[in-house]
């Protein structure tokens, strides 16, 4: 099983960047995806991005495109989500995930294994 540790986040105020990382270790990734979701208070879960491990290749939300994108380092097996021109109602807990590929990677229940998540407040 694949396991992931988050870093990142934080507080920043409207139009500035954060990056988050997701480190994963436990098994070969090259099966896998890796998503990122967030969770506002009072909402569900919502899916943001997802990278293909063994293709590269990176699925983003219309609510996010252009401005959150997805890179990896190889040799840490480590996804990062950087964020810019943030918005307060980016606010919320920021969650990655790992899952066998799937094309159903929108749905949280494609994911077995969640990151801790991390705080990301944007103020105005």
């Amino acid at each position: 099983q694949v396991q992931l540790e988050q870093s990142g986040g934080g507080l920043v105020q409207a139009g500035g960047s954060l990056r988050l990382s997701c480190a994963a270790s436990g098994r070969t990734l090259r099966s896998y995806v890796i998503g990122w979701f967030r969770q506002a208070p009072g909402k569900e879960r919502e899916f943001l991005s997802v990278f293909f491990w063994s293709e590269g290749e990176v699925g983003t939300a219309d609510s996010v495109k252009g401005r959150f994108s997805l890179s990896r380092d190889n040799a840490t097996t480590t996804v990062y989500l950087q964020m810019n021109s943030l918005k307060p109602e980016d606010t919320g807990v920021y969650y990655c995930a790992a899952g066998v590929k799937t094309l159903r990677y929108k749905m949280t229940r494609a994911y077995e294994t969640w990151g801790q998540g991390t705080q990301v407040t944007v103020s105005s």
